[in-house]
């Protein structure tokens, strides 16, 4: 799924592929997603670069966070 040999950052891989699956409702409004530890399991990358994938995409409005909970898909605008 992450190619490590890629150009492409970590990060922005694995941003995408949650992306991508917000898009295609595996992770539908108001559901959490991937906590860092997860992604860290899941995607083989250091919690650093997992950090940085759950930053990104609060920035962009993506999903946002609850203290204490985790992060969770926003809602989306249609």
């Amino acid at each position: 799924m992450i190619d490590f040999a890629s150009d492409v950052p970590r990060w922005m891989q694995v941003a995408d592929v949650i992306r991508q699956r917000i898009a295609d409702g595996t992770y539908p409004p108001r559901t959490r997603v991937p906590s860092v530890i997860q992604l860290q399991a899941e995607f083989g990358i250091a919690q650093a670069t997992a950090q940085k994938v759950l930053t990104r995409l609060r920035a962009e409005g993506a999903t946002y966070t609850v203290p204490g909970l985790g992060s969770f898909v926003a809602e989306t605008e249609e």
